[in-house]
């Protein structure tokens, strides 16, 4: 993968490489991990990708549970209004089914937590949106495509640029 550069608006240049998942931090950063359940070997092959991303930058982690995917974006809220957190990681599975609740649920899921990404909280997104069970469990896999762990990595990116554009520690 390549090294990329980015602006901020001071003009500073920001690296950033992809290929060595450099991200440093100056102090020990708090993340809340937030994890809908309802499919329970999917939520735990997620949880530990994402705990797995976490430990290797030395974070201090929380984990809580919600009912389904729906509730994790007020969760979050919550939290990120009232709570010392840096970031956060929505972890979770929608199957869809025989009825039109998929697209629902999925569709204000995401938006709900693109909206608090707008207003200020670093999120990494791991809720998984699939067809079956078997793509579920590819994409839960931390041996295989690791998406818990990709969503923690996102949220940290996340952390590291507002910290070093807004020289934020």
């Amino acid at each position: 993968m390549l090294e990329r550069e980015h602006l901020n608006e001071r003009n500073v240049m920001i690296n950033f490489n992809q290929k060595t998942n450099t991200l440093n931090f100056k102090r020990p950063i708090n993340i809340l991990i937030v994890v809908a359940p309802y499919y329970t070997d999917i939520s735990v092959q997620l949880l530990s990708g994402a705990q797995a991303e976490c430990e290797k930058h030395r974070a201090n982690i929380d984990v809580i549970n919600v009912p389904g995917a729906l509730e994790i974006p007020p969760a979050i809220r919550l939290a990120h209004e009232n709570l010392n957190y840096d970031g956060f990681i929505a972890l979770g599975c929608v199957i869809r089914g025989e009825t039109s609740h998929y697209e629902t649920v999925c569709s204000d899921s995401s938006n709900g937590l693109m909206l608090l990404g707008l207003r200020g909280a670093n999120i990494g997104n791991g809720i998984l949106t699939v067809e079956n069970v078997d793509q579920a469990e590819k994409r839960a896999n931390p041996a295989k495509m690791n998406k818990g762990g990709s969503a923690a990595y996102a949220m940290l990116s996340l952390i590291h640029y507002e910290h070093n554009i807004t020289k934020k520690n």
